[in-house]
């Protein structure tokens, strides 16, 4: 059997982080040529065991349309087509009840949350669009968060962002169903990313508890594994995976189910 996505052409932005690093190394693992990008000029230590052949990167800022389009032609232009886009990047904020967050803060995390999302969307579309008949479907992935499916006590801006995330890939969803592209979102609770765990490492409680205390409402008690999120969102991805479009999909350790 032939790898999920042998010879797929693939744009993941966030890269450097760590759902995108683990999504890129896995994409490359199973055959796709992959165009990723990310805030700073070079790939990070995580992407290092890449064959220098199976990806491009390119650096930019997911808040500029630009960044998108030029992730797109990069992605015609070095392999011929385009089959996918996982639109990973974000960023979260520190814990503020909703009437203390700052404006200029709210400001920064709908532009990359929710505006960086909806410019990949409207370059990634149409380009996607006009692959699909030719290549038997394409798929868009939007990384959004178990914050996006319901009230987020103390990230009020980051759950609007991503509840916004979640309006996007429905829309999307139901308005290209018959034209060959399918929009999903996944909903990830806290993971073992570097931001999470940098996020314990700077608590005032030993490592052990605050993990605990970040993982308190998690029926599961613990945090998600990377790998865990990552399966998700290639499933979601996944071109065998055709009839599937429009969900959010929780990842969430059963947060949903109480």
């Amino acid at each position: 059997m032939s790898p999920r996505f042998e010879g797929r052409v693939v744009i993941v932005t966030g890269a450097n982080g760590g759902f995108g690093s683990a999504v890129a190394r896995k994409l490359a693992s199973e055959g796709a040529w992959l165009v990723l990008s990310d805030l700073a000029d070079e790939p990070a230590e995580a992407l290092s065991d890449l064959d220098d052949s199976s990806f491009v990167y390119q650096p930019g800022d997911v808040t500029d349309p630009a960044v998108h389009h030029r992730l797109i032609d990069f992605a015609k232009e070095r392999y011929g087509r385009l089959d996918i886009a996982i639109n990973n990047a974000g960023i979260a904020h520190g814990h503020h009840r909703l009437h203390e967050i700052p404006g200029d803060l709210a400001r920064k995390v709908i532009e990359v949350d929710l505006m960086g999302v909806f410019h990949a969307l409207a370059a990634q579309i149409p380009a996607l669009q006009a692959e699909a008949k030719a290549h038997d479907g394409c798929s868009i992935v939007n990384v959004a968060s178990v914050a996006g499916l319901g009230g987020a006590p103390g990230l009020g801006i980051y759950a609007a962002a991503k509840h916004g995330v979640i309006g996007l890939t429905k829309t999307a969803a139901a308005e290209n169903a018959r034209k060959g592209v399918r929009v999903n979102a996944v909903c990830p609770a806290f993971a073992r990313t570097p931001m999470a765990l940098g996020e314990i490492a700077r608590s005032n409680l030993p490592a052990d508890e605050a993990e605990a205390f970040m993982a308190r409402g998690v029926p599961m008690a613990r945090l998600a594994e990377v790998d865990e999120i990552v399966t998700a969102i290639l499933f979601a991805a996944d071109p065998a995976n055709g009839f599937m479009t429009g969900h959010a999909v929780a990842i969430d350790g059963g947060i949903g189910a109480i």
